[in-house]
């Protein structure tokens, strides 16, 4: 069956799973996932303990998997599989870039100590590896690899030596140049398979992940402005704690997919809608459903100029080759408040390049002056432009002293946090001494408690020699009476003067 025909009737917000003509690849989890050209592209992975090095594409087309054959770049007339071309690997990142497919990171067996980028090559069939340069940073495997313009964010992970990260990295890809960047405020804690998106070109959100004990459910965002991390105050449904989970960013919607805890896995599809910082469940499925797993990978896939989620692969207790194809309801995207009225729909097309501009600082009155001329020419009133473009100018007034307040409680909030960590600190030094002076008497407490047991030992060497004593008071108490005894019998008997008279 060709997609085509049956991929528009799919009802909204549901997990079908794609029907395939031919063998699936094997299944697995951690692997890495992209969308080009109606093909999805899986990469490595991990099953029953050891990693895959296998390419496998899904054509959306004829509903059939492939095996990408690729020539290593030294070697073009080599017509080896992938298998011995690329490393064996899991837990890294792909992303799609110029016709090529860029690998980051993972944990093979022949790992290096520094973060390596390869590449597949999809015109040529040909892998290789990227030189790059600046502040390379450690290898590492399950972090995060988001896309921005030409440059990649790569946060957090787990190095070789199982020590988990918070650190933030940028790869410019147009000179393959590392940068090590510094952030400030409190950052999320080091954590590894998260799941990471980028919002407005400027904030990096990061959701959940684990150390090797917590599993986290938090929201942490990092202004690429300010290299401020912050915490927001999050709405609507409680989310559970998860790793291994999957995202993929659809206008300002993000769908975050699966994830576990290593108990169980997580059945529910979340949307977090970025503008309004809100979360809710859109859609469950059952406990053991290849969808509940940790490790799967989650795609956008534009078929026939329609957005579509397609997951694939994870782990939860079985591992899965299951392709899955969700139809997301199209969804409204924020705009503002007047172009919700019925009378400003009709100007709406010719104010929008107007509300582009007052939205920008750089806005002076040569440049409103030449878009209401040129509104005017259009054959709109000129009067319902100004009208829109004044109700603009005030909706900016009024979010500019939002942002003064803001501003201003964040200040306060800062204060708040500096002085909460003095005091913090405070009672650490005081904790450190009276632990200082337990650890003393501690010591104090044995040396008596060893002085008391000789004492105790020696008084019982004392009551032996008293019982000795006694004892002999005793013999020398008979020998008395004996002594007594004999001489009151001689007496008696008048001895020997009675001889002499």
């Amino acid at each position: 069956m060709d997609v085509k025909d049956w991929h528009k009737e799919l009802k909204y917000d549901e997990w079908i799973p794609i029907p395939v003509s031919n063998a699936r690849p094997y299944a697995r989890y951690k692997h890495a996932a992209a969308v080009v050209d109606e093909k999805l592209y899986i990469s490595g992975g991990s099953r029953n303990g050891r990693h895959l090095s296998d390419v496998q594409f899904f054509d959306f087309r004829s509903l059939t998997w492939s095996n990408l054959k690729l020539k290593p770049k030294d070697d073009k007339n080599d017509n080896s599989g992938s298998q011995e071309v690329l490393p064996a690997t899991s837990g890294h990142n792909m992303i799609s870039w110029e016709k090529k497919l860029l690998l980051l990171g993972g944990k093979s067996k022949n790992s290096l100590d520094k973060l390596m980028v390869q590449y597949i090559d999809l015109e040529a069939s040909v892998h290789g590896h990227f030189m790059t340069s600046g502040t390379v940073p450690v290898a590492r495997t399950g972090q995060s690899a988001t896309l921005i313009g030409s440059k990649v964010i790569v946060f957090g992970g787990e190095d070789m030596s199982r020590k988990l990260l918070n650190d933030v990295h940028i790869l410019d890809l147009e000179t393959m140049t590392w940068n090590a960047i510094k952030t400030m405020q409190t950052p999320p804690a080091p954590r590894y398979d998260h799941a990471a998106t980028m919002h407005g070109e400027r904030y990096l959100f990061i959701f959940g992940g684990c150390s090797h004990s917590v599993f986290f459910n938090d929201l942490h965002v990092l202004d690429l402005q300010t290299m401020e991390w912050s915490q927001p105050q999050i709405q609507g449904d409680l989310v559970s704690p998860r790793a291994g989970h999957a995202g993929v960013t659809i206008d300002e919607s993000w769908f975050i997919v699966g994830g576990g805890d290593n108990r169980s896995g997580c059945p529910e599809t979340l949307l977090f809608d970025m503008s309004k910082l809100v979360w809710s469940v859109l859609t469950s499925v059952k406990q053991r459903d290849p969808l509940a797993s940790e490790g799967l990978s989650v795609c956008s896939a534009l078929i026939d100029g329609e957005n579509f989620l397609v997951a694939f692969g994870g782990y939860n207790g079985k591992y899965s080759n299951e392709v899955y194809l969700m139809r997301p309801k199209p969804r409204d995207s924020l705009r503002p408040k007047i172009f919700q009225s019925p009378a400003a729909a009709a100007a709406a097309a010719s104010v929008t390049a107007a509300y582009a501009l007052t939205k920008s600082e750089k806005l002076d009155f040569i440049q409103l002056d030449d878009i209401k001329s040129k509104v005017s020419a259009n054959g709109h009133p000129l009067e319902d432009v100004n009208v829109e473009i004044d109700a603009i100018k005030e909706e900016k007034r009024v979010l500019e002293l939002s942002l003064e307040d803001v501003r201003a409680e964040n200040s306060k909030v800062r204060g708040q946090i500096d002085e909460v960590n003095s005091t913090h600190a405070e009672l650490s030094k005081e904790l450190q001494s009276v632990q200082g002076q337990l650890v003393a008497e501690r010591s104090r407490c044995f040396t008596l408690e060893a002085k008391i047991a000789e004492l105790q030992q020696t008084l019982k060497s004392l009551q032996s020699v008293e019982e000795q004593v006694q004892a002999l008071r005793r013999q020398k108490s008979a020998l008395d009476q004996e002594t007594e005894l004999a001489s009151s019998q001689r007496q008696s008997s008048g001895g020997v003067w009675r001889w002499i008279g």
